[in-house]
């Protein structure tokens, strides 16, 4: 047996202690990790999920009570949401803006970014100052006069934002009921929750509560069907009805989620003369260049009006649009910021134009419907395109398979189109889209962008001697957009490293906006320059 000395004893308990205090700040270190990361969450959650019990509080600027003062005041009645890329879009309900004067976004923080634009004339993009991004919550800009902006705190008027993914952001009234659209209610594709555990609230701008509530019908992807509230219960008021929606079961109940969406009652419809047979529905992103080589072609071939669901553009879409309209081509624009939402924009073009159009085509900017026994025609003429829908009355949509085509070389964005300018493409068949007899659509207006789900009774039928050509592998610069985000709600992002072998991914392309070796090459399996052909016929160019 062996015994320490008293020196080694007292050394040992030295260095026991010692250990002991240098865990000590480890310790805290870590709690103070695990605090910041709780607070972090709760503000986050706050931020994001806004208690909604008093929503002239929540969501919209309030009256300064200096304003008679104030050679300036803030504007009344705006409601600001935090977009992807840190972009804030502002909404100004009333008193309507000068076109003419620009405008910038004031923080609490006094800090001014300017406010740019968009389709549409009651909403404008600002960036969020970037020594605002890490604080929480986020709180709403007020919308100023760029030439005199606003210098002074009013902190009743900066309301905390809310997110893009917690929102009522659309409705559409039917004669029979109103149809809401909604994100973070529906969240996982193919799983809805029921309608009965949802209800629809109406509310006057200023109000502190609804005046009705309304159970849904219907619950499907970020739609949802309710009744119409008593009209004899709507409220004497200037100001504006918004529609919300709860989620309330027996294990769960939600604060209502926060409002853009705007309630008009139902009207007396105009009586139309005659439906249009052929209409087409697409949504964009910065898609002007695209734009006049796909309508003219389309219109040629047979579709009578264009619905455009504007995605955010800062490429001056409008007066791309303003042009083609003076050349006498039908084409409506709706401003649909929305991030990934072209299932919801897809319902909706399908539910407002139901009386206007028997037959929507469902196709993207870069998607051009062809049948090879055009080949022989000198020109075209409006009945081709009549000539894929079916004699039965019980087909209720139409498919198409698409051929993608490669970058073919290019380098840049073609001259003359991309019908000309990309002639390569894969062998095989990928997927399809949808001509969808618009009275077939079920109620629920549910659908996967490449088709919709349709009524009992219609039946789905195929094109054969048809199909698209989906010029889909541009040039890199062109094609290395699609990393801004994905359109579909369900499909997960670019650079969301998830489901790589997923059929929605560009084979051997990584999660990063990188461009390949040998990109403007890739996929060029077989030459393809049937339609660049009957175009340069056609057309003379």
């Amino acid at each position: 047996m062996s015994f320490s000395p008293p020196q080694e004893k007292e050394k040992d308990k030295k260095e026991r202690k010692m250990k002991k205090r240098s865990k000590a700040p480890l310790m805290a270190t870590l709690l103070s990790f695990f605090l910041l990361t709780f607070v972090f969450q709760f503000h986050h959650k706050l931020a994001t999920r806004i208690h909604f019990s008093d929503p002239s509080l929540s969501l919209f600027t309030q009256p300064n009570s200096n304003s008679d003062s104030n050679p300036n005041p803030p504007p009344q009645h705006t409601a600001s949401v935090l977009l992807q890329d840190w972009q804030v879009l502002v909404f100004q309900f009333y008193p309507s803006l000068e076109a003419s004067r620009r405008f910038s976004c004031l923080f609490r923080d006094n800090s001014v970014t300017p406010a740019r634009a968009t389709s549409s004339n009651d909403a404008f993009v600002c960036p969020m100052p970037r020594r605002l991004r890490i604080r929480r919550p986020f709180y709403s800009p007020l919308l100023v006069a760029s030439d005199n902006p606003v210098r002074k705190h009013y902190l009743n008027a900066f309301p905390l934002m809310v997110r893009w993914n917690w929102i009522v952001y659309e409705s559409l009234s039917t004669a029979d009921d109103v149809i809401v659209f909604a994100k973070g209610v529906n969240t996982k594709q193919g799983s809805n929750r029921p309608a009965s555990d949802l209800t629809c609230l109406f509310y006057l701008s200023d109000s502190r509560a609804p005046f009705y509530t309304t159970a849904a019908t219907s619950s499907s992807q970020e739609v949802f069907r309710c009744h119409h509230p008593d009209l004899n219960a709507l409220p004497e008021s200037t100001n504006q009805i918004f529609v919300s929606l709860r989620i309330s079961n027996s294990d769960y109940s939600s604060d209502p989620l926060p409002s853009v969406a705007i309630y008009t009652p139902p009207s007396a419809q105009a009586v139309v003369q005659q439906k249009m047979k052929i209409c087409a529905c697409t949504m964009v992103y910065n898609s002007a260049k695209f734009l006049p080589e796909w309508v003219r072609y389309h219109s040629a071939i047979g579709v009578e009006k264009f619905f455009l669901y504007d995605n955010g553009s800062d490429d001056r879409l409008n007066l791309t649009v303003n042009r083609l309209q003076s050349n006498r081509f039908d084409i409506s624009t709706r401003f649909w910021p929305w991030p990934k939402s072209q299932e919801a924009a897809f319902s909706h073009c399908a539910a407002i134009n139901r009386d206007r159009c028997e037959w929507m085509a469902f196709i993207d900017v870069d998607e051009f419907v062809y049948s090879p026994s055009w080949s022989n025609s000198t020109r075209p003429n409006r009945s081709m395109l009549g000539s894929f829908l079916p004699g039965q009355p019980r087909v209720g949509q139409v498919s198409i398979g698409c051929y993608d085509f490669s970058p073919s070389g290019q380098t840049s964005h073609p001259k003359n189109g991309v019908v000309k300018g990309y002639t390569c493409r894969r062998h095989a068949e990928e997927r399809h889209k949808s001509l969808v007899r618009l009275d077939a659509v079920d109620r629920s207006l549910v659908n996967s962008i490449h088709h919709f789900g349709l009524r009992d009774g219609y039946e789905w039928g195929k094109v054969e001697w048809a199909r698209i050509n989906h010029y889909k592998y541009q040039a890199w610069d062109e094609f290395k957009v699609k990393f801004r985000r994905r359109a579909s709600a369900f499909v997960p992002d670019w650079m969301d490293k998830v489901n790589p072998s997923s059929r929605d991914r560009t084979p051997g392309l990584g999660f990063e906006p990188v461009q390949p070796a040998g990109w403007a090459w890739k996929f060029c399996e077989t030459n393809d320059t049937r339609l660049r052909d009957l175009t340069s016929k056609w057309f003379h160019r």
